[in-house]
């Protein structure tokens, strides 16, 4: 572990485990009927905004009209994605025994399939947070995030395929279970990836008939008007996905680990991993939900099967804990952590 995490008795890191344990295990026991009455409120609000999107694009031709569309549409892939997709993925409400939100059977507004994802970030890296060579979120294949990647004159280029990142996140998140890197440098053959390829390909054929074919065709003569509105919003979503992810897990004073520092952890080992490697956001009550409250990404990695609206109300706590111990609670600003972000991205392009 880092420096800070060996000047930590074993037995402290122990009690840090239990602690944490035992907060899971209050917020766990209360879970109930206020929680799916949350996440039902949340899907009836991401409908209503698809159907208002939908509906307002037909009178397209009147400015506020249009771009009243685009924002309502915007709003219901936001909460599609963000507080809907991505928690009922983690399986946050199978326990409801809702058949619409298990994370078994679930699927998302975005071309990634969602059980390829479920395998790539639910396992891969939410077992192997932020540790160099094992978690693939670590710079995604294409950037270079920490100085602990050796420098190569690719890395000239990370500005530039942060952009492409952030401009084509979904096309990003579906490809990343390819390890398209992994394959070039002759680790992984495109035997390995075949039985990948079905399932993108036909999730990205219903994601593009539906927004890029089938609503605007729907518009009759207002077709282009409709194609630009669903353009729009797919890019405002992936825009705001990408500031927010990148802003809980590489913003200044996120750690990285190696596999050795990680080899052998006791629970509360994994426990100070995910809050040394990750970083909240502050904000509004609003600006949480639409960050599907991943503004809280260190209680995220924590409990990421937890309802994710639980968050706010832990986050003190959890605070506590870490300052108790003589821990950092990296927590700051939107404009504070993604500035560092941008500045990190441009800085390690260089050598």
């Amino acid at each position: 572990m880092t420096t800070m995490t060996k000047e930590l008795e074993p037995d402290q890191v122990d009690r840090i485990g239990e602690q944490l344990d035992e907060l899971r295990r209050r917020v766990v026991a209360d879970l109930g009927a206020d929680d799916a009455d949350y996440i039902h409120k949340v899907v009836a609000i991401q409908r209503l905004c698809e159907v208002s999107g939908r509906i307002l694009l037909f009178a397209g031709w009147f400015p506020p009209a249009w771009l009243a569309g685009v924002g309502a549409l915007s709003l219901s892939k936001i909460l599609d994605n963000m507080e809907i997709g991505h928690n009922v993925l983690h399986g946050q409400y199978d326990w409801m025994n809702d058949p619409t939100l298990n994370s078994r059977t679930f699927e998302w507004d975005m071309v990634c399939p969602s059980g390829q994802w479920r395998r790539s970030h639910n396992f891969m890296h939410h077992t192997y947070t932020n540790i160099l060579d094992k978690d693939r979120d670590v710079g995604y294949g294409i950037l270079r995030i920490t100085e602990d990647q050796k420098w190569h004159p690719y890395y000239l280029g990370n500005p530039l395929y942060a952009a492409g990142q952030a401009l084509f996140f979904e096309y990003g998140i579906m490809l990343h279970d390819l390890e398209a890197d992994r394959i070039v440098q002759g680790r992984r053959s495109w035997a390995d990836i075949r039985p990948l390829l079905g399932p993108m390909l036909d999730k990205v054929r219903r994601q593009a008939g539906k927004d890029y074919v089938f609503y605007p065709v729907l518009t009759g003569p207002l077709l282009p008007l409709t194609l630009a509105a669903n353009i729009s919003a797919n890019l405002i979503r992936n825009l705001w996905a990408f500031s927010i992810i990148f802003c809980g897990h590489f913003p200044d004073g996120a750690e990285v680990f190696t596999e050795e520092e990680s080899e052998k952890e006791s629970k509360g080992q994994w426990y100070l991993r995910q809050m040394l490697g990750s970083a909240n956001i502050t904000g509004s009550p609003l600006f949480h939900l639409l960050s599907g409250n991943l503004s809280h990404q260190i209680e995220h990695h924590l409990f990421p099967d937890i309802p994710s609206h639980r968050y706010p109300q832990i986050a003190a706590e959890v605070r506590e804990i870490c300052e108790k111990h003589g821990l950092p609670y990296n927590t700051g600003s939107l404009s504070k952590q993604l500035g560092s972000v941008i500045r990190k991205i441009i800085r390690l392009a260089l050598p």
